[in-house]
């Protein structure tokens, strides 16, 4: 073979070679444009959540005309009253004597729950030298409340960091802080510690200040926390489903507005009183709280009903309230009503059940703590 021959083969071997290289290169420019168009991922409008509903969490739990007209059907609940509260007779009183009158009565009753330090001075105490000691009010394990008297023999009224404007005087204090609440009794060194404060305190404003024992006051911090560890009952009546069938949030919910309940941030429907005071509620016998983003789609084989005895007046009343919602959703939702082992819950066991209640509230009522009251409410907080 020649040179030219040679040379001819090794060209053409080139030019090959070149177009070869050439496609390749082409091809790759190709795939990596092709890969970077798709890279911004675009919204599937056929997946899109309806904005309007999404944010509003409620609207598209509405049921439809057919679904509205079927519920109407089959409830027909009746309206539940709010329980009665009673009020004390003002008739023969003056328009301001009446919430005077409580006021008095409750700082009479507080002695029960609270440390008591009272504090009297020659002169006024003005208002302005009470800011640091307000700002304390959760410094000592339990709340502090203070009390002010303008003049001698006057009423007394509560200060608070956010009423305080720093204007006029007192002619004396109590300072008062609460011996239990559902985490147990106040500490002897809370004790302690709020005295030394209460020293500092009337030392700067020329005062003097009145203490009870310590040893005493926490003797009875133990025994009230005692006796309020008895009465702290929570009242349930389970509504489960039948042969593992489950509940659908929506119609939970649907059921839960008619009946004039209203869910919540705490993850339950509340059932309340003209006074805004919870008298019972709605939670899921599971684990996942009812929450406005997931009871569309939430299913659950259980609901439960709760009364928090020791924080609700007329509690017999309340409860046969809430046994006659929890037989409407029972009968609405295909369910059976039962107690916390899933055993069916009989009309004697529930006879029994509202015996315990209304004996927790006598003898709350026998202790001049009156379930629900202002006290009970700031124990069983």
């Amino acid at each position: 073979m020649s040179d030219l021959q040679v040379s001819l083969i090794v060209i053409g071997g080139i030019v090959v070679a070149s177009v070869i290289l050439l496609n390749w290169l082409q091809q790759r420019r190709y795939q990596r444009s092709a890969e970077k168009a798709f890279e911004c991922k675009h919204e599937d409008v056929l997946l899109r959540v309806d904005e309007t509903i999404a944010e509003d969490g409620y609207a598209e739990l509405q049921p439809s005309r057919e679904s509205s007209q079927e519920f109407q059907a089959k409830l027909s609940i009746e309206p539940i009253e709010p329980a009665e509260i009673s009020q004390p007779d003002s008739a023969s009183e003056g328009v301001t004597a009446a919430p005077v009158k409580q006021k008095t009565l409750e700082v009479d009753s507080a002695s029960a729950v609270d440390y008591i330090a009272n504090i009297r001075s020659e002169t006024l105490i003005a208002a302005s030298d009470l800011t640091e000691v307000l700002r304390r009010k959760f410094d000592f394990g339990k709340p502090v409340q203070w009390l002010g008297q303008r003049d001698t023999g006057a009423f007394w009224e509560e200060i608070t960091i956010e009423a305080n404007d720093g204007r006029g005087g007192y002619a004396g204090l109590k300072g008062c802080l609460q011996l239990v609440d559902r985490s147990g009794p106040v500490s002897e060194v809370s004790l302690s510690e709020f005295c030394d404060m209460v020293k500092n305190f009337t030392a700067h404003v020329h005062a003097v200040a009145d203490f009870p024992d310590i040893r005493q006051a926490y003797a009875q911090a133990v025994s009230l926390d005692q006796f309020c560890a008895e009465v702290d009952v929570m009242v349930g009546i389970n509504i489960i489903s039948k042969d593992g069938g489950a509940f659908t949030g929506t119609k939970i919910r649907a059921l839960a507005e008619a009946s004039g309940l209203k869910l919540e941030t705490g993850g339950a429907f509340n059932y309340r009183d003209e006074n805004g005071a919870i008298l019972f509620s709605l939670n899921n016998y599971e684990s996942s709280p009812f929450l406005p983003d997931n009871i569309r789609t939430l299913a659950t084989h259980g609901v439960t009903f709760l009364l928090d005895v020791p924080r609700v007046k007329n509690g017999e009343k309340v409860f046969d309230q809430v046994v006659h919602l929890a037989g409407i959703f029972s009968t609405t939702l295909g369910g059976m009503l039962a107690d916390d082992n899933r055993i069916s819950l009989t009309d004697s066991g529930i006879a029994k059940i509202k015996q315990h209640l209304g004996n927790i509230q006598a003898m709350m009522k026998a202790r001049d703590l009156p379930a629900g009251g202002e006290i009970a409410l700031r124990l069983f907080a």
